[in-house]
């Protein structure tokens, strides 16, 4: 590699450097936000629902297969065929049964990230204000 390639690439590397500082936004108090108490929490859960809602659909899909599997086996023949019919049957079955765990579990993920979340929001509550002073039952007067 020549002293000149070497030279335009780290030329190039700090034009890059460069510009990418100047053009980078730089916070003001006006736009600074505070952070939303328990967005962690919110965060957390909203994954966990995602998630039973693919792990939902994904046994919804294994319940059909058992289904068909079924169906299959009434409609086979004797024999060999019926034989295929029911391992095939019985495969689905393991895998629904799997995927019926799997779901469980999330639903106790999301039940544990909806009851961090409600502590978190009970925590996040602020007391009413008490009034420091309380009232004279006789006026002060100044004479």
């Amino acid at each position: 590699m020549s002293v000149s390639t070497r030279f335009c690439g780290l030329a190039a590397t700090a034009a890059i450097a460069i510009a990418g500082f100047a053009v980078a936004p730089s916070a003001t108090a006006d736009e600074t936000t505070e952070p939303v108490p328990c967005a962690s929490q919110q965060a957390k859960v909203d994954k966990a629902e995602d998630a039973l809602e693919r792990v939902t659909a994904v046994f919804a899909r294994q319940q059909a297969k058992v289904k068909r599997a079924k169906k299959v086996v009434e409609q086979a023949e004797a024999g060999r065929e019926k034989a295929l019919a029911r391992k095939a049957l019985s495969k689905a079955k393991d895998v629904r049964d799997e995927t019926k765990v799997t779901k469980r579990a999330q639903q106790q993920r999301l039940a544990k990230a909806e009851e961090r979340l409600a502590t978190c929001e009970a925590e996040q509550v602020t007391p009413t204000p008490t009034p420091t002073e309380t009232p004279t039952e006789t006026p002060t007067t100044t004479a």
